[in-house]
């Protein structure tokens, strides 16, 4: 005899409407689709992504949590307009956690994902030939992502994401204003360490990558 199916839950509008937000907004500030310290409103939220107050705001508070907008005492909302002692904090940050995920993805990197990397790279390469900085800035993350999906690290992982959210804005603003017009030097040496098997090498181009390149920034 079979067991009759329970009935289906309704789902919420909101919590799909709110999530959805979520996931858009989250993608625009970590690729600096948005200029650091730009103001929003919940209603202008709402109008944008085609929903009510309520998932815009839910959107928003979890936003606010993970450091991607910030939210002043008065209810201004924002993108984050880091100082130079906030960017050399991030940059420390991503010094510590990147090379010792880039380390653990290491025995993982096979050659379908060294091709990979390598492919991202040049789409990075022809983004910053175009003068194209939120694709560049999209592509550099995918790049970094994309190895350290391999370390199996989920909690390492979602930190590091945390300090590209709060850097995007900023990366965007710096790189658009550099003219950068070639790819990111030491990703070639993240590559050419990990088709060797190089950890102390892959460590050293990763950290080098990183402080590097957030020096820019904090200048």
């Amino acid at each position: 005899m079979l067991t009759p199916r329970p009935p289906a839950r309704p789902t919420d509008p909101n919590a799909a409407a709110h999530e959805r937000v979520y996931r858009a907004l989250r993608q625009q500030v970590m690729h600096g689709e948005l200029d650091p310290g730009q103001p929003m409103t919940l209603r202008g939220l709402g109008k944008q992504f085609g929903v009510s107050m309520t998932p815009a705001r839910e959107a928003v508070r979890r936003l606010v949590a993970e450091g991607a907008l910030t939210l002043s005492s008065s209810g201004r909302i924002s993108t984050p307009a880091l100082t130079p002692e906030r960017i050399e904090e991030l940059a420390a940050i991503r010094a510590l956690l990147e090379p010792e995920m880039a380390a653990r993805a290491l025995p993982r990197a096979h050659f379908a994902l060294i091709e990979r990397l390598a492919a991202i790279n040049v789409l990075n390469a022809e983004a910053a030939l175009r003068g194209d900085a939120v694709t560049y800035v999209r592509t550099n993350l995918e790049f970094h992502r994309t190895l350290y999906l391999r370390a199996q690290t989920p909690a390492m992982l979602a930190m590091c994401e945390t300090v590209w959210l709060q850097l995007g804005p900023t990366m965007r603003a710096v790189y658009a204003r550099l003219k950068r017009r070639e790819a990111p030097q030491h990703h070639r040496a993240i590559l050419a360490a990990l088709k060797a098997g190089d950890e102390p090498g892959l460590r050293l181009a990763i950290r080098t990558d990183v402080t590097q390149g957030l020096r820019h920034l904090a200048g």
